[in-house]
């Protein structure tokens, strides 16, 4: 019995190690190898034909992912320029790269392989020069010089092609599934080392293209003071980082000033920084969400595109996200806002039941008409960490079939207090006419010229409605606490 179990146990093998073979040849295996950009050997899968063909893949992806590219050609033109002047320095000058800005307030920026490098309008906003703009510009194509997107793609074969040998060799595909799951868990960031060399390579690109390195950490100071202000702003126990710069490279500024050393040794710091220009072609930039994305106004969120509006009570604060309105009120209280992934048949009670709902211990289902729109809510209780929780679903069928959801989420013993002011936010829902529509502007930058006499105080009374709206001026234009503007310094500040 041992010897039979033996066999077979050995043809598994065989069988696994041969299939895991025909794979790597297929995939284009390339071994090891040594990198121009970083002088070190490393393993990767895919030539550089490969990594060209796996960005080509992945572009309309990120495209539909962040919102398309941001639709303004000089603002494209001008950010391949300074990628492009970075590409020429680096180890392979002759490489086609694609540089593209992302409609998307988010403040982050990535790179593919193949040469695909990606900078959201939100982190050009951010961004106080031009050198801080090269900063992040160059680390992502230090990504791509270092083969990194390659090496973290073959890793990830790897684990997959491992797990699929031992689910072959003890005959369960569940194990399969189960280590290529904790594989996608430690591949989703880049090591230290790799960005350390990212930051290395940018640093020396940036140089070599007269620019001031010190514009690396300089920005990520502000990216620092984004962060923090995002998490008070958003209350205790968020994550501003979550798809954030800091999300995707978690960089300290001690880390970039170790690189700086590595890369360019430890002299004095200069080259350009234009920062008058670069503030300029700022100027009339969109600011914050764009039409197709919806606009907070205060307690209220609209949608010119999909022509809808909707208010929260007072002490919720509302934040806007990809795929859904999220708004944080006292206690750890929620609201969310969302549309069903498809148009549906029936009616709203059967949808919430059926539905959206099946899962849940729903109660008290009934029918409601909505500003003449047929809609039905349904409650449950859960059970979370912090004890008993409510949550009450309310759908609502607008034109076209559409189906509109807010989720309100309640502790237990806070429900009844809250109950009348979310059921104000279910009733201001309402679909908007095409002339209410196009009263909605989007926020845009604008440039103010600091004179004598002006301080933080007055200016951010220019901000939008929100809170700290001082804390958020000198965010927005990388003030320190306690720094006053100077005569004649560019400061952004946000209005329509």
């Amino acid at each position: 019995m041992m010897r039979v179990l033996s066999r077979r146990l050995n043809r598994h093998v065989s069988s696994a190690l041969l299939a895991a073979a025909i794979a790597l040849g297929g995939l284009g295996m390339t071994g090891c190898s040594t990198n121009p950009a970083t002088g070190q050997r490393a393993f990767t899968l895919l030539s550089p034909d490969d990594e060209q063909e796996l960005g080509r893949e992945q572009h309309p992806k990120i495209l539909a992912e962040f919102g398309g590219a941001y639709e303004d050609p000089a603002t494209q033109t001008y950010v391949t320029g300074i990628g492009n002047a970075l590409v020429a320095r680096s180890e392979f000058p002759g490489v086609p790269f694609t540089f593209t800005v992302l409609d998307s307030p988010v403040v982050n920026a990535f790179a593919l392989p193949g040469g695909y490098v990606y900078i959201t309008r939100g982190l050009m906003a951010l961004a106080n020069s031009e050198a801080e703009l090269a900063g992040v510009v160059g680390h992502e194509i230090g990504h791509v010089t270092a083969r990194h997107g390659a090496q973290q793609h073959g890793r990830s074969v790897l684990v997959g092609l491992g797990a699929g040998i031992l689910g072959a060799v003890i005959g369960d595909r569940g194990v399969a599934q189960v280590l290529n799951t904790g594989g996608g868990l430690i591949l989703r960031g880049y090591s230290r080392e790799q960005e350390f060399e990212a930051d290395s390579l940018g640093l020396r690109y940036m140089t070599q293209a007269g620019y001031d390195p010190g514009a690396m950490a300089s920005f990520l100071e502000h990216l620092r003071a984004k962060s923090k202000l995002d998490s008070q702003l958003l209350g205790s126990g968020s994550d501003p980082d979550e798809h954030s710069l800091l999300s995707t490279h978690p960089r300290t500024i001690d880390r970039v000033q170790e690189a700086r050393t590595a890369a360019l040794g430890a002299g004095p710091l200069g080259g350009r920084t234009e920062q008058a220009a670069y503030l300029r072609r700022l100027d009339g930039m969109i600011y914050d969400d764009s039409p197709e994305q919806g606009f907070v106004r205060g307690q209220r969120f609209v949608h010119p595109k999909l022509r809808f509006e909707f208010s929260v009570p007072g002490d919720f604060t509302l934040l806007n996200g990809p795929t859904a309105v999220r708004a944080r009120g006292p206690n750890g209280a929620v609201i969310v806002f969302d549309m069903a992934p498809k148009a549906t048949g029936g009616t709203m009670l059967q949808y919430i039941r059926q539905q959206w709902g099946a899962r849940l211990p729903l109660a008290d289902l009934s029918a409601l008409n909505v500003n003449g729109m047929e809609a039905a809510t349904g409650i449950a209780r859960i059970s979370a960490n912090q004890g008993p929780f409510d949550l009450r679903l309310v759908a609502i069928r607008g034109h076209d079939d559409r189906i509109y959801r807010l989720l309100f989420g309640t502790p237990a013993d806070h429900t009844s207090r809250l109950n009348t002011a979310l059921q104000r936010t279910t009733f201001s829902f309402r679909e908007i006419s095409e002339a209410e529509a196009a009263k909605e502007k989007p926020y845009r930058l604008r440039l103010y010229e600091a004179r004598a006499g002006d301080s933080v105080a007055r200016l951010a009374q220019w901000m939008p409605q929100g809170p700290q709206p001082e804390a958020r001026f000198r965010v927005l234009n990388g003030l320190a606490p306690g720094e006053e503007p100077v005569p004649g310094q560019l400061l952004k500040y946000v209005s329509y």
